[in-house]
């Protein structure tokens, strides 16, 4: 008979609240109904009076929400977003100051776009420092920079970037080692989104004597590298049907022979479309995905080489020839939403998926049937789920942050080794065996690349605020930005002496 009671009384706070409360002031045990009364009412009372103080801090104080990757909003009163003051201010000084340049010697085209040459996060051009000093690398130079989640390509001494300055979206190429801004070009777009963050989202891409901006809105720009002078320019969006997604176009142009690949999403064989990279003039356009917000990649895979795409339901191979599908694979995340990490290459024949909201990660395996390639799910699980960072592989192991704190798989297997270290919703790039981890506050850690366990060398403030953009490094200058500021570590090999 109690426990039905305590029954009826759980079942009537659940479905009307001022009902179990009275009922439990009046029930016979009322010694029991004021207990749990009490502790009902503080807990209101606490979420109420917690609520109220948010609201008045918000309305009255200057205290903004900020959405940094995770469930909770954080409450700051110093919200990531540009200066322009600061920047506009650094920028004529800068025009005052004598013109010096990096040593020539030292200019890399290593790093030639998003995630470097292979889009794998791999840096393999030199060796690097891992004996950092206690309390962290000094910077080669810090500045202000403008808004948005791109992060740099490096060539000949020059890092690129795309920026939201002010009402324009601007391309903007910067000395690598001394920070000095070069060039910029903008034109009118401004895109805006609460939850992830104002601006430009996609890395450019370098090759030789041109790079290749593409703007939140779909503007594509084709520019010369030493002047920032436009040779041709398009919209991929407007041409190709396509809507602007919610978190604006992010994924990055890729260079491979004679075309430029990006992927509108558009309707009727609008889905992912090749350039001319020389013209601008259309060569090829197909299927009829949706787009995600992930990069197109040239791999090799089964012994023939063609184009990896993730699209908003599928991961599917191309031909580079004309855009036919050669392969698909079924690639759904989880509440709706769309890939946002990077595809992995595992092997000669599988690679590697992973997606937050509960979605998890797979090893799909791409095999030659006579003339025609078959893709298999090889293993999926829910032991990595990259929501905004992009894993990187070495040695047989995948290193990537579940959410929000870093984890160790097997890549034959997927078997979880080890999850240790939280970061937030940060980025890494892989380079002498060490893991370079920009935390999703500005901290750059060191932590070795080993399947036996996490250990963290090193963990130092880089920059400040949310810190989405993946880092960038060529001729062992690490370049790290979000979009409040901007800066350039030395990891050359004697940089930690």
């Amino acid at each position: 008979m109690k426990n039905r009671t305590l029954g009826q009384i759980r079942a009537a706070t659940l479905l009307f609240p001022p009902l179990g409360l009275v009922w439990l002031w009046g029930s016979k045990d009322s010694r029991m109904g004021k207990k749990i009364l009490g502790s009902f009412g503080i807990a209101l009372y606490s979420l109420i009076y917690g609520g109220l103080l948010i609201f008045l801090m918000v309305k009255f104080a200057g205290m903004e929400v900020e959405f940094r990757g995770g469930y909770i909003p954080a409450f700051t009163f110093h919200k990531t977003r540009p200066d322009y003051q600061a920047l506009e201010a650094n920028r004529r000084k800068q025009l005052t100051q004598s013109e010096t340049r990096s040593n020539p010697s030292a200019q890399s085209s290593y790093w030639n776009g998003f995630r470097g040459p292979l889009r794998d996060g791999h840096y393999r051009e030199q060796s690097i420092a891992t004996n950092w000093p206690k309390a962290g690398l000094q910077p080669v130079w810090h500045q202000p920079v403008g808004g948005g989640y791109a992060s740099f390509a490096i060539a000949a001494g020059r890092a690129f970037t795309i920026e939201q300055r002010r009402e324009q979206e601007m391309a903007v190429a910067y000395d690598v080692g001394t920070g000095r801004e070069l060039w910029t070009q903008g034109w009118a777009a401004e895109f805006k989104e609460e939850l992830g963050g104002d601006g430009p989202r996609a890395t450019p891409a370098v090759d030789g004597e041109r790079v290749y901006f593409l703007g939140a809105l779909g503007e594509l720009r084709c520019l010369e590298a030493a002047s920032g002078k436009q040779i041709w320019r398009r919209n991929i969006l407007d041409e190709n049907h396509a809507p602007v997604l919610a978190y604006g176009t992010a994924a990055s142009p890729l260079i491979v022979d004679d075309k430029v690949i990006v992927t509108p999403g558009g309707p009727n064989g609008h889905s992912v479309a090749a350039y001319s990279k020389t013209t601008g003039q259309p060569l090829w356009h197909a299927q009829n995905d949706e787009a995600s917000y992930s990069s197109p990649m040239e791999v090799n895979l089964a012994g023939q080489r063609h184009l990896l795409v993730i699209c908003e339901k599928r991961a599917i191979g191309l031909s580079l020839k004309d855009g036919a599908l050669l392969w698909e694979s079924p690639w759904i995340v989880q509440a709706g939403n769309r890939n946002i990490a990077q595809p992995l290459l595992l092997s000669s024949n599988r690679f590697f998926l992973s997606a937050g909201y509960g979605t998890g990660c797979a090893a799909v395996e791409i095999t030659k049937e006579g003339e025609s390639l078959r893709a298999r799910e090889i293993w999926r699980n829910n032991n990595l789920k990259n929501k905004f960072t992009s894993s990187v592989v070495s040695k047989g192991y995948i290193y990537g942050l579940d959410e929000d704190i870093l984890v160790c798989l097997n890549a034959e297997t997927g078997r979880r080794e080890w999850k240790d270290g939280r970061y937030g919703y940060g980025q890494m790039l892989l380079a002498s065996e060490h893991l370079l981890i920009l935390s999703g506050d500005g901290e750059l850690a060191l932590v070795p690349a080993r399947p036996t366990g996490w250990s963290e060398l090193c963990r130092f403030p880089a920059i400040r605020g949310k810190t989405w953009n993946i880092p960038a490094l060529g001729g062992g200058k690490l370049l790290v930005r979000n979009s409040f500021e901007m800066a350039c570590f030395d990891l050359g090999s004697s940089a930690g002496q």
